[in-house]
């Protein structure tokens, strides 16, 4: 434990508690104790597929391929002496994956037994990358099967086309695995610089969530933990500041193997708070909008239905992080653009009446009873623990915002938000012949 600085978090709203150990490398170690069968344990940085441009420690500035901090996933997992990590995880009886998203990856397993042997393995394989030429070829080509898979999926191309009308030059709107033609520029040395530049313990999180010894598991981190796992992460480019408020295009179709036209409808969000605490109650806010707005249960989804104009299969949300931020709204309907008409002329009506002031209470309870159920789970509680790491926020931040807001935050919220708005619709539509 010496090697390790201690801060206690406590939640007397949700009867929760964890502990962030900071290591002397600078790594935090976050333990949250939870009595269930399962321990997860999840070892994460803070680097996703839009950090393609950014400046490494020793001042050089890089601009790498799509999709390299997915190859770079993939690859941490082969070893020096040709061993794969996953067939050791396996032969422990834990479960083990791992994921790439736009800002952030992550390696992870959960076990019932042999968490030190796991957790030592997820530890090791994390901490020493081994790439060549002749492993990364070979990746290239199972990499390229993977795009061509979410390439065919419908709802992944309507989703990014969504983010292609949307944004003009931010990465966020290029496929997190790449594309065939910028995996195949991809290199042992490209992924050696990714990996020396992000992989860096103040740019990284260890979480443990469930019921375990915490000073045994931490004494076998410091012991795992290699001396030459030091230093600072990188500078990134905001690419946020290269873009305008308005959309790139406000209407992208294409055609596939589909039964009815799908949809994803974007609103541009470029005002983005540089203070994490800010985005975080923003972001609180609009989940409390969207309810009242779109909710399966309001006047406005039930009307749709009614008329036809829907499938029931809808959904809707808000995502914002230091460089991107939207809100979305998703389903299937025959004609797409009837929808987008409805929707704004629907965000009209309301900024003439008013939010319902009914609809905001039960929003909020809805939103509230949400962000309490996470607690149910460990694999939730790590996963939010760790988006919370990367987004510089406080895990039960989320639960006491919601309880604060007032009718009058969400109305100031919800005018802020569509009073100048940007939308795009991105539809997938059946082959026609």
């Amino acid at each position: 434990m010496n090697n390790f600085k201690a801060k206690e978090f406590e939640s007397k709203l949700l009867s929760e508690k964890y502990v962030r150990y900071t290591h002397s490398s600078g790594l935090d170690v976050f333990i949250f104790p939870k009595k269930m069968s399962t321990v997860y344990a999840l070892f994460g940085v803070k680097y996703g597929s839009v950090d393609n441009s950014f400046i490494t420690p020793d001042g050089k500035e890089i601009t790498v391929p799509d999709g390299i901090a997915h190859f770079l996933e993939h690859k941490l997992f082969t070893n020096e002496d040709g061993s794969d990590s996953f067939e050791r995880f396996s032969d422990y009886g834990a479960d083990a994956n791992a994921y790439t998203s736009f800002n952030k990856t992550a390696y992870l397993f959960s076990c019932s037994d042999e968490l030190e042997s796991s957790l030592g393995e997820l530890i090791d394989f994390v901490t020493h990358p081994y790439f060549t030429p002749d492993s990364v070829e070979s990746e290239i080509g199972i990499i390229a099967e993977e795009i061509r898979m979410y390439d065919d999926n419908p709802g992944d191309r309507c989703f990014y086309g969504m983010l292609e009308g949307m944004y003009k030059s931010h990465s966020i709107r290029r496929n997190i695995c790449g594309t065939k033609a910028s995996i195949s520029k991809i290199t042992a040395d490209t992924l050696y610089d990714c990996y020396r530049s992000f992989y860096r313990p103040n740019n990284m999180a260890l979480v443990i969530c469930g019921d375990v010894d915490a000073e045994q598991l931490l004494n076998l981190i410091d012991v795992r933990l290699p001396e030459s796992f030091c230093g600072s992460s990188v500078t990134r480019v905001n690419e946020n500041q290269f873009e305008a408020p308005c959309v790139l295009s406000e209407y992208t179709e294409r055609q596939m193997q589909v039964s009815k036209p799908i949809f994803s409808i974007g609103f541009k969000d470029t005002d983005i708070s540089d203070d994490p605490r800010k985005r975080l109650r923003k972001d609180a806010l609009m989940a409390i909008v969207n309810e009242i707005l779109f909710s399966r249960a309001g006047d406005f989804y039930s009307s749709l239905f009614e008329r036809k104009i829907i499938s029931p299969a809808f959904s809707y949300g808000y995502t914002i992080s230091a460089s991107f931020a939207y809100n979305s709204l998703a389903g299937e309907a025959d004609d797409p653009r009837l929808v987008l008409d409805e929707v704004k002329k629907h965000i009209e009506d309301v900024k003439r009446t008013g939010l319902d002031r009914g609809e905001f209470e039960r929003a909020k309870r809805v939103m509230y009873a949400e962000s309490v159920k996470l607690f149910d789970s460990v694999e939730s509680i790590a996963n939010a623990l760790f988006s919370a790491f990367c987004e510089d926020e406080e895990l039960f931040e989320y639960a006491e915002i919601i309880s604060g807001i007032t009718y009058e935050d969400a109305q100031k919220q919800f005018e802020e938000f569509f009073d100048n708005y940007s939308a795009t619709l991105s539809v997938v539509s059946p082959i026609t012949h």
